[in-house]
């Protein structure tokens, strides 16, 4: 968060009370929660929650007064109950926003547009994570009655191209075409960091939905790299899977045969011939759009470093045993052509 100022937190649902069935609290709580735990947070902390049903949003107040300590917040937590839509979009359009996170919830695919999204992040330290819903949207894709709730999304003219880039495909490659499309679009925006984040079913064998992190700031495509990669249910060589699969602990054996930093290793090689750079440059220009965090790319560069495949500045022999900072000069081999 930003020193000196005050930060936001928007969450923009559609159904969300303050606990669910179950007892669970929900997100607006368990964030109070921890900001009534932090005196700094306490400090410059502002929260609105919307949900376009008011029983909820009701019940989300009452629960929210219940939190212990909750007035020692400087701002009190906001709650309105407003139709995700034009109106949202054209406040957001309007105004110079503080550094803010926002979590955009819709229920299916009503409301999230790339309007929304693009006035949610215009602004510096404006980030945005929004619920994708994948079963939903696919199969709204040729769904003449949703049809303008999907152009809003894509845009009108990507989403005609995908209807007929995906006719016929098979279910894993016509995901990959929804998902990629979607990057492309909010790319488009101005968003150039964007991260999805796949959440599979109890099997394990079809895709529930997606969280989809959009910022135009790299630092904050750092911080929420490291953490969609410590939620991941997968790691091979230490790479993250960028996933959620309930089944994965069930075929371990599957996943064993996949090394992703050796592949790494070729693509720093081949990317980088013949230059020198710092550790930390290395990582800026190439992690964007690549499943490896900044670990991943020291343990491949130490393992260059002792194969004499790169030469380093200090050398292995002057830092400790095993370790390569993030200001290391690395100088890679020519290309061999």
């Amino acid at each position: 968060m930003e020193k000196g100022r005050a930060n936001s937190v928007h969450r923009f649902v559609r159904r969300a009370r303050g606990r669910y069935k179950d007892g669970t609290k929900s997100t607006p709580l368990l964030i109070l929660e921890t900001a009534v735990a932090d005196q700094e947070m306490c400090e410059r902390l502002v929260t609105i929650f919307n949900d376009v049903d008011l029983t909820n949003a009701e019940a989300l107040t009452k629960e929210i007064n219940e939190i212990p300590g909750i007035r020692s917040l400087k701002f009190k937590p906001q709650i309105q109950a407003e139709e995700i839509g034009d109106k949202i979009v054209e406040m957001f359009e309007k105004q110079n926003l503080i550094p803010t996170f926002f979590f955009v919830d819709p229920w299916g695919y009503k409301g999230l547009s790339l309007g929304l999204i693009n006035s949610v992040v215009k602004n510096w330290g404006c980030d945005c994570i929004f619920f994708f819903n994948y079963n939903r949207i696919n199969m709204g894709l040729n769904n003449e009655a949703v049809e303008q709730h999907i152009d809003v999304l894509f845009g009108k003219e990507r989403a005609e191209a995908l209807r007929k880039k995906i006719a016929g495909l098979p279910p894993q490659e016509r995901e990959t075409a929804v998902v990629e499309a979607l990057v492309e679009a909010l790319k488009e925006l101005g968003a150039k960091y964007v991260l999805p984040f796949r959440f599979k079913d109890e099997k394990g064998s079809r895709t529930s939905h997606y969280l989809i992190f959009a910022t135009k700031h790299p630092l904050g495509y750092r911080i929420m790299k490291g953490i969609m990669a410590k939620y991941s249910s997968e790691e091979h060589q230490g790479v993250a899977s960028f996933e959620y699969c309930p089944a994965s602990q069930i075929h371990p054996m599957l996943f064993e045969f996949n090394r992703p930093l050796d592949d790494l290793e070729g693509m720093l090689v081949h990317h980088f011939a013949g230059q020198t750079l710092t550790v930390d440059k290395i990582y800026d220009l190439h992690n964007v759009g690549k499943p490896y965090i900044m670990k991943n790319y020291k343990a491949v560069l130490v393992k260059m470093e002792q194969a004499n495949v790169i030469q380093t500045d200090p050398p292995s022999t002057k830092r400790r045993k095993g370790t390569i900072g993030d200001n290391v000069k690395v100088t890679f081999p020519p290309d061999k052509k």
